[in-house]
């Protein structure tokens, strides 16, 4: 019997072709919250972290970012445990260049032997011959970017890594990194109250390359009752978050939302996001309300 959109809810946000040859449904997921508090250690309830990504898989998610840095490593075995051996259509974008020295601790290291390093666990850990998008986490201000970027260009020539993404960069280090790579992705803080990223994101529409939003869902003053936020989403008989998630996909044809959780029900709720369209006029009157 053939699924329907209803039950795989995640098909409704669109599809983007990451790199031009990798589609993902546009509504993905972030394993960062699968961890424990301060995105450190395990989580409390790892049956239900097993729960929450085979649910997301089954609700047509097609996208999973996770990072080496989450946990450290927790996220990345959790993904093994509950998904492997994957979908065909499933991509796994993982990150490394972060290192971590307690709950919320993150150090930019980016040495290209610690890069190589991390991508060999990671791909050790995911239980992948070859990862289908590796993101420089941060940029290590003390190693030089061509050093950063052009180890993973190796291991991209290696056959290690399909393709490369980069993570909270500015629209000029992003240029300096496509001299020695190709980069599909761009990864940055980006929702209804913060929008530093917006010039970038414009940028990488431009050129055709998708732009995951960290951070999707701050709503913040603009869920407080009688907001235009809040009234919105009476009329549309949804949530703040979700019409968060559905104004990020509105923005903007590249963009990729990855909200995560540890529960399933609140997944539920996120995923049900792609299945509202907002008018013009809606998603205008969220931007001047957020601005």
């Amino acid at each position: 019997m053939a699924t329907t959109t209803l039950e795989r809810p995640a098909e409704r946000s669109g599809t983007f072709v990451i790199g031009g040859d990798m589609p993902v449904h546009r509504l993905g997921f972030g394993s960062m919250q699968l961890t424990g508090p301060g995105i450190w250690g395990d989580p409390k309830d790892p049956a239900e972290a097993v729960r929450v990504l085979r649910r997301a898989v089954e609700l047509g998610v097609t996208l999973i970012d996770t990072a080496d840095s989450y946990g450290p490593y927790v996220a990345e075995d959790l993904i093994r445990k509950a998904l492997h051996p994957y979908s065909d259509d499933l991509v796994i974008a993982t990150k490394a260049g972060l290192t971590r020295g307690g709950p919320g601790n993150w150090e930019p290291v980016g040495r290209p032997e610690y890069l190589r390093q991390e991508a060999e666990m990671s791909l050790r850990r995911l239980g992948l011959e070859r990862i289908d998008l590796f993101q420089l986490h941060r940029i290590d201000p003390k190693v030089p970017l061509a050093d950063q970027v052009g180890e993973l260009a190796l291991l991209q020539k290696e056959g290690k890594i399909r393709h490369i993404g980069l993570s909270e960069v500015t629209i000029d280090e992003l240029k300096q990194a496509q001299r020695y790579a190709t980069i599909v992705t761009v990864q940055n803080k980006y929702n209804l109250e913060e929008r530093t990223a917006e010039p970038l994101l414009d940028h990488a529409a431009k050129h055709g390359i998708g732009f995951i939003p960290w951070f999707p869902l701050a709503t913040g003053a603009l869920a407080k009752d009688g907001s235009v936020l809040t009234e919105l989403a009476k009329r549309l008989g949804a949530t703040p978050s979700q019409l968060a998630l559905a104004w990020l996909l509105h923005r903007s044809p590249v963009m990729l939302p990855i909200p995560g959780t540890s529960k399933v029900k609140h997944l539920e709720d996120n995923i049900a996001a792609a299945t509202i369209t907002l008018s013009d006029a809606d998603a205008e009157a969220l931007s001047k309300a957020a601005s």
